[in-house]
């Protein structure tokens, strides 16, 4: 999957979570101050996880927009 596409479908999870539009999330926006908490963050995770994807909590609050997190799934 390409970066783009891996970050438009990360925009896609994360809208739905939030209750927003996905044009609503910038790929440099910085989610936590978009609402997107701890808990939601968990709910990404497990997800990710049973996709097969070995991502941590402390890798998406590093750098908590999805530009980088698309980083971590190239």
């Amino acid at each position: 999957m390409s970066d783009s596409a891996s970050a438009e479908r990360l925009r896609a999870q994360i809208a739905e979570l939030l209750d927003v539009e996905p044009g609503e999330l910038g790929l440099h926006d910085d989610l936590v101050e978009a609402g997107l908490d701890s808990i939601r963050v968990m709910t990404l995770i497990e997800h990710w996880q049973r996709e097969g994807h070995r991502i941590g909590f402390a890798d998406l609050l590093e750098k908590p927009t999805i530009a980088a997190w698309a980083e971590l799934f190239a």
